[in-house]
């Protein structure tokens, strides 16, 4: 005879309550440092990454021409 509490479902709760709270605090206080950083260093990065963008479209171009080529011959 099989044992019937063998194939029930029980939930499995990998975090607890705290470790879920924590975690989402910590997102939002890292995401908050993390903009005030960034504000913070604005013109800087403006300097330095002046030719960015356009490194940044020939890269989605490429990307874009090979999906293209793999479904035209496909």
């Amino acid at each position: 005879m099989k044992d019937n509490n063998f194939y029930r479902i029980k939930p499995l709760y990998m975090f607890s309550k705290g470790q879920i709270v924590f975690g989402v605090l910590f997102a939002i206080v890292f995401a908050i440092i993390i903009g005030f950083m960034y504000r913070k260093d604005l013109k800087l990065h403006k300097h330095h990454f002046k030719g960015s963008l356009w490194v940044l479209l020939a890269f989605i171009g490429f990307i874009g021409l090979i999906v293209a080529i793999k479904v035209i011959f496909k």
